[in-house]
């Protein structure tokens, strides 16, 4: 099936949520507007829907392959990556002074969601390009940065991040790849890396790998851990490419979904060992690191929105074809398209508000980013620093949980041949199982949102956003319509029960360690009730502004679905808050009673 970006949607969380008008009064960022947002959102939508979307399938049934040491990626992908080149789309959002357009993350987070709706596995590429581009634009040095940046905004190289090995998957701690320093400066890298996305190709001419390993001498656990550079091929003094570095790829991975995109096991060091060069300082490679994993995380929640929007589109438009039984209001004397079922309705209004209440929360999220790196004001950047940084977790965690629920129910809209691979409905469903996972699993972002974002600060930055939420609902109140009062209704409730979840974190963190359990039976479901309720207070802005542009006659469709789309999320979503804060807050027992030996 065809894809249609959803750009309307889009802009309107840009212009409305956002507030692009704003973010175009930062320093640096001047010229990115709205009329700049609409010129480069309805371009990269023209290309994803012509170049990108149209492998989606072949990619599924015809992967990668690999044979004597050398990866083929699916036919079209190395032309169509060579458009994206050519489009210098890689370097949207990164600075003029590498080759970069340099546009905020406010537009390029739109654009990276076409293209993972477009492919998903094509767009895995790129995405870990970014995340180097960031690492080394914040820790590299001048000379690392004059080598690289250059060729990998441009999309002339990709880039990768190398954390994994056969033994140490999610515990960093656990890393023995080995660098040993040289005396031109450089480092001999050792080990095997799994799980590297793109770790080879035959897309781009060189591919450049970032890579954790410890010096001999580093100090036990994280802290011992260092960054590295470690290209494909080595970069003569002029830029020109150079002799095969010794990393080489042993085996693909045979996977569930995103099955065009090569996850290789890579090995360093079998003949003499892989050149490295630091990254930053010594021991430092994890906080480096660290920048890589921020990136990617909002990146995959935006994958969670995009693989949601594509199975929604292809519901949609199996159940405006699929004639099946008359509908039960004796609307037509016939059988009829199961558009017309109540419960098919109510199968694609969940599907439609899910995706718009993440796509409204990750908008406003990368608003906070580029205030955070571009306002004038330095309280103000700190301010939208930390919102940004609460954001992260749910935007990654609650976005790709709620793709897996939304693909399910593509599947079910579908029926028996919602099964059936040839209908495509299948591949969303398996395409986004990995999303919950890789870039640290929704329990990981939990620990995160518990930990970092919540105890640290004893929960100041979770009430500051309760705070909002409670303007925002004096505002629904004061607009007095009954869309307005019933959202309202279920906002407060759930911003309520959020709180008093915050409350319950702090408290039990701060009781000692004996209540570490209690606390993180419940980190989970935290993070699903904060996730929802920030989409649902997205949603809720969003009604604010369609009421007041449909009473002005302004595309009044358009608005009216935006103002049913936010009640139903209200009156079917969002209600479940207040039930999440009970199994947070009195049921941590009964997670932990069952012996062990019992299971």
């Amino acid at each position: 099936m065809s894809y249609t970006a959803p750009i309307k949607d889009m802009l309107f969380d840009i212009e409305h949520l956002a507030n692009i008008a704003q973010v175009s009064q930062m320093p640096g960022l001047e010229d990115a507007g709205l009329e700049t947002a609409q010129a480069v959102l309805e371009e990269c939508a023209r290309f994803n829907r012509d170049v990108v979307a149209p492998l989606n399938v072949a990619g599924d049934r015809h992967p990668s392959s690999f044979k004597d040491g050398r990866v083929a990626t699916t036919p079209g992908f190395k032309e169509a990556f060579a458009q994206y080149m050519a489009g210098g789309w890689q370097g949207l959002q990164h600075p003029a002074e590498f080759g970069g357009q340099g546009l905020p993350k406010t537009i390029g987070a739109a654009c990276g969601e076409m293209l993972n709706s477009a492919n998903m596995s094509f767009a895995l590429c790129p995405l870990l390009s970014d995340g180097a581009i960031e690492a080394l634009l914040t820790a590299g040095s001048d000379e690392l940065k004059a080598t690289y940046l250059e060729k990998l905004v441009s999309g002339q190289w990709t880039g990768t991040m190398n954390l994994t090995e056969p033994q140490a998957g999610s515990d960093l701690a656990m890393v023995r790849s080995r660098a040993e320093p040289q005396s031109d400066g450089s480092y001999k890298i050792f080990g095997t890396k799994i799980f590297i996305t793109y770790g080879e190709h035959d897309m781009a001419e060189n591919i450049v790998h970032l890579v954790l390993a410890r010096v001999a001498g580093a100090p036990e656990g994280v802290k011992g851990i260092s960054l590295f550079v470690c290209p494909k091929f080595l970069v003569n003094k002029d830029g020109s490419l150079g002799v095969r570095n010794d990393v080489h790829c042993v085996s693909i991975e045979h996977k569930l979904g995103i099955k065009a995109s090569p996850t290789a096991v890579l090995q360093y060091g079998d003949h003499g060992g892989a050149v490295g060069y630091l990254v930053g300082q010594e021991n430092r490679g994890l906080e480096y690191m660290f920048i890589m994993m921020n990136a990617a995380r909002y990146a995959v929640g935006m994958q969670g929105i995009a693989i949601a929007e594509r199975a929604y589109q292809q519901a949609v438009a199996y159940a405006r074809d699929r004639v099946q039984s008359r509908p039960v209001d004796g609307s037509i004397n016939a059988s009829a398209p199961i558009i017309h079922h109540p419960d098919v309705k109510r199968m694609l209004m969940t599907m439609r508000a899910y995706t718009e209440g993440c796509r409204a929360m990750a908008a406003v999220a990368a608003a906070a980013y580029d205030a955070a790196h571009h306002h004038a004001d330095a309280d103000t950047r700190r301010q939208n620093q930390a919102f940004y940084e609460f954001m992260v977790p749910l935007v990654k965690g609650y976005s790709t949980e709620m793709s897996l629920e939304v693909a399910s129910l593509g599947v079910q809209v579908h029926g028996g041949m919602g099964f059936i691979e040839e209908t495509g409905a299948a591949q969303y469903l398996r395409d986004a199982k990995i999303l919950t996972i890789y870039e640290g699993t929704t329990a990981i972002q939990a620990n995160d949102l518990v930990g970092r974002k919540t105890a640290r600060d004893g929960g100041q930055t979770a009430k500051a956003i309760a705070a909002q939420i409670e303007q925002t609902e004096a505002e629904l109140a004061k607009q007095g319509s009954d869309a307005a009062r019933a959202v309202g209704k279920r906002l407060t409730a759930a911003r309520q029960a959020f709180v008093d979840v915050v409350d319950f974190v702090v408290g039990q963190t701060k009781a000692g360690p004996k209540s570490a359990n209690a606390v993180f039976a419940g980190s989970v479901p935290y993070l699903m009730l904060a996730g929802n309720l920030v989409a649902g207070w997205q949603l809720a802005r969003s009604l604010l502004v369609a009421e007041a542009l449909a009473n002005a006659g302004t595309d009044t469709a358009f608005m009216n679905a935006k103002i049913a789309t936010a009640r139903f999320y209200a009156e079917h979503i969002l209600n479940k808050a207040p039930g999440l804060r009970d199994s947070i807050v009195d049921g941590a027992e009964s997670v932990t009673a069952l012996a062990l030996d019992a299971f």
